[in-house]
């Protein structure tokens, strides 16, 4: 099989992936101090009204980044598979890794509207890889 060149594309999934597998860590943590490491390790009901706000929002921004970033990844690869990566996907892959970046920070800090803006963004650079795979 022909192996494929690590572009910005793959790297930057290859970050997003990273990313992905590290942001679980601080909310645990959090529940386990909120709830005692007991209580955490013996398969609760998953809820973590009783932590503090910023914790909840990390953690829906950790399952939002988590249904991104399998499309993402198809497209990445697809494009590097098929010869369709170019600059355009690259920046299609920098808008959404940064994006995604923004999009943890400010939905963690609880920035109106800047979660939102942030998604958007994310999805616009998916949609160029879409459009570069597809020949647009």
């Amino acid at each position: 099989m022909k192996q494929i060149a690590m572009t910005v594309d793959i790297r930057l999934l290859v970050y997003s992936a990273f990313i992905c597998i590290l942001m679980w860590v601080p909310y645990v943590l959090t529940a386990i101090k909120t709830f005692g490491l007991v209580n955490m390790v013996s398969y609760p009901v998953p809820s973590y009204d009783g932590m503090p706000e910023w914790a909840r929002r990390l953690y829906r921004a950790h399952m939002n980044l988590v249904e991104n970033l399998a499309p993402f990844a198809v497209l990445v690869i697809v494009a590097a598979l098929t010869g369709a990566a170019n600059e355009m996907t690259a920046l299609g892959a920098r808008m959404f890794f940064w994006a995604r970046l923004g999009q943890i920070v400010l939905h963690t800090a609880g920035v109106p509207w800047g979660r939102t803006l942030t998604f958007a963004i994310g999805w616009a650079g998916n949609l160029i890889i879409f459009w570069q795979i597809v020949g647009y």
